[in-house]
């Protein structure tokens, strides 16, 4: 079988060092599910772990998947042969940069049969990412109604993840704001269900006053949490959550957080994969309930652009293009 993979952790300036190479086809056991892989998309999480050491080389990075079950563990109880499915996996297997790829079925959910392959592959991750945020950190109620009168901000709505958490937290109750500053993102963040969406370039301060905001009640970051960690403190209400999925390059003071009694959570959607919590099973409920939201027609895909071939040279222009930082919704590369 066919892998994409590299020896050793590298920036893009250093030019392109994925390559491909022949693997033997991996066997399933206990709880695995081995995937023929179909389509696959590129995050933000795989242009990171790109450069960081490589433990075993060659590395092949790959975290959203959708594909067709080939065969099963011993333990598997969900899912047979034959069954169309998509997930996230885990940083505890090889990626999905290959044509077949063993991916443990608690992180699995079978795919929405009204979207193909290709849009598919544009969900898990963020559809996770999301859903963990809201649900887990934020703690909203499943049950809409319980949800009104809240309000949420979410930093960068038209990419990957702020594109599906604007129709999750938009379909459960939530007065919806997102940021975004040019006429495309604009356009994109409001057709994905944002109430109001401000422009980023200037102070968010000024755009508060400017649609009448007071404060919100959570506040999602998925850009460049240095930038606006002081800002966000400023902008959500006394006993407040925040919560970010972009680490922090400089030293902050937490103590910042004390007067108005707020929460600050980075959310990582791997914690459950790579300490094998008992409760690992949630990331195949998130995804079912995505899923039926899908099928019903109350979420939609986030797919923006598609990358025709599992290539060296493709998977390289796809990093290219995550990392300048301008994406909307997702980059989808088909097999």
């Amino acid at each position: 079988m066919k892998a994409i993979g590299a020896d050793d952790g590298f920036a893009l300036e250093d030019g392109n060092k994925f390559y491909e190479f022949d693997i033997d086809q991996p066997q399933p056991k206990q709880y695995d599910l081995l995937i023929r892989v179909q389509a696959i998309s590129i995050n933000p999480v795989d242009t990171k772990i790109r450069q960081s050491p490589v433990t075993q080389a060659p590395r092949v990075l790959g975290f959203d998947a959708v594909g067709v079950v080939e065969a099963v563990g011993e333990e598997v109880k969900h899912f047979k042969v034959g069954d169309e499915v998509y997930y996230s996996g885990s940083p505890s297997y090889q990626g999905s940069n290959q044509t077949y790829q063993l991916v443990d079925e608690r992180l699995v959910a079978k795919k929405p049969q009204n979207i193909n392959a290709v849009e598919a592959a544009s969900i898990p991750l963020t559809g996770l990412t999301a859903s963990e945020t809201l649900f887990d950190v934020f703690q909203i109620s499943h049950k809409p109604d319980e949800n009104r009168g809240k309000s949420i901000l979410i930093i960068n709505g038209a990419g990957g993840v702020g594109s599906i958490a604007t129709q999750i937290a938009k379909h459960h109750g939530l007065h919806v704001i997102t940021t975004a500053s040019r006429d495309e993102t604009h356009e994109w963040s409001k057709n994905m269900g944002a109430d109001i969406v401000l422009n980023h370039k200037n102070d968010l301060t000024d755009e508060f006053k400017k649609y009448e905001i007071s404060e919100v009640d959570y506040i999602f970051c998925t850009f460049n949490t240095d930038l606006y960690f002081e800002k966000m403190i400023e902008l959500v209400k006394p006993r407040g959550i925040i919560a970010t999925i972009v680490a922090f390059k400089e030293k902050q003071d937490l103590n910042l957080l004390k007067q108005k009694s707020i929460t600050f959570t980075h959310e990582y959607m791997y914690s459950r994969p790579l300490y094998n919590t008992e409760d690992m099973h949630t990331h195949r409920q998130y995804l079912t309930d995505i899923t039926e939201k899908i099928e019903a027609g109350v979420y939609k895909t986030t797919l923006n652009e598609v990358i025709e071939g599992l290539t060296a040279d493709h998977l390289f222009k796809a990093h290219q293009k995550i990392e300048k930082q301008s994406m909307i919704g997702k980059l989808v590369i088909q097999l």
